[in-house]
Parts: structure tokens; sequence; C-alpha cells
């Protein structure tokens, strides 16, 4: 008995187009993509910014929509402000802008034209340690570091802001900064240190 062939005219024609369509679709839905995503994502926009960080002016070209968390770390090399959760929700990234406590992971840089910005690089005069720094020295109130400089941040404006009358409003007043390691009793001890001195 002779096989039968199982390839007919018509099988090859449906075969043909639709390796036709093949090769064209993604073409298309490229295409598609672009147009959809130039619709919905803004263009990324660089502007002349001038901020003032640490009493020093930067002028630079920024993207609009950089953090001010990025900003110092990426285009001014400040990399004492430290990047945790990037979620303003651990403090490790807290600095001042005109003098009050920021998450600067929030922030939109475009935000402080014309503000003060202050960061752990900035608390201290020259080689004089601000006291809230030497009260973390000497109470031992950090142990890996890591989230010193956004603890030390909220500690100076803690004790600005008057909040220190108890062990728990201190408690509360930083309870945006999380230690990892646990440092927690020498912070406290620290933030009382310099609010009685």
């Amino acid at each position: 008995m002779e096989k039968k062939n199982s390839y007919s005219r018509r099988f090859f024609i449906k075969a043909s187009a639709a390796m036709g369509a093949l090769a064209v679709v993604p073409k298309y839905v490229s295409s598609f993509y672009r147009d959809v995503k130039a619709l919905i994502v803004p263009v990324k926009k660089h502007v002349n910014l001038t901020v003032l960080v640490n009493k020093q002016p930067y002028t630079m070209q920024a993207d609009t929509r950089s953090t001010l968390l990025d900003l110092l770390r990426e285009n001014l090399q400040l990399t004492g402000t430290k990047k945790g959760c990037d979620h303003g929700q651990c403090g490790a990234c807290t600095v001042h802008v005109d003098g009050e406590r920021t998450l600067s992971c929030l922030t939109l840089s475009a935000m402080t034209v014309g503000k003060e910005v202050t960061t752990i690089e900035g608390l201290s005069e020259g080689d004089d340690l601000h006291p809230m720094q030497e009260a973390f020295i000497a109470c031992d109130g950090f142990q890996c570091g890591y989230c010193t400089p956004g603890q030390i941040m909220s500690a100076v404006a803690c004790v600005k802001e008057g909040h220190t009358g108890s062990v728990e409003e201190i408690k509360a007043y930083m309870s945006g900064n999380l230690c990892r390691c646990g440092a927690y009793n020498g912070i406290v001890e620290s933030i009382q240190k310099v609010a009685q001195a």
C-alpha cells in the first residue's frame, strides 16, 4: 500500500501565511510598544540645578526625577548619607533641609533649589566633631555604623526640636530611624548627653 502524502497545497499555504505573519508581527508589536511607552513614560529631562549643600553651592545638569539621595551620592560624591531601604522606612538617608530632618530618598532634588541642605559631612566644623558625633563615640551609639549618619542627623534635630524630655519621648521622635544592630540604648544616651549639655 502506498503512503499518502500528508502535505497538501492547503497546508502549505496556511503554513506560509503563518510564517509570514510571525516575521511581521514582532515589528508591529515593538512599534506599538514604543508608541505606548512614549505616551506613558515621561521623557527624561535634564535641567541646570543649583543646590546649596553643606554651605557650598553646586550647579550641575541633573535629571528632574532624581532624588536628593541620589544627587548627593552620585553627583556630589557625598556618600556619608546612606541608601538603606530607599522607601522612607529606615531613616538611613536622613539629612537636614533648611534645618529640618528630611528623608532624602523621598525628596526630589529639584525641590531643594533655594534651600540649604546639610549632610553628615557638613555637621562638623572642620576637624571639630559636632557634639552629637562626639556623644555617639563616647556612649557607643553605633555598632556597624551603617545607620549612624541618619541617626545622628535625626538626633541633632530631636535635640533642636526639644523632644528630649524623657527616654520615651526620645524613642518616639527617633522611631523613624532603624538600627539593625540594636544600639538604641547608646543612641538614647547620646541624645540625653547632648540635650543636658
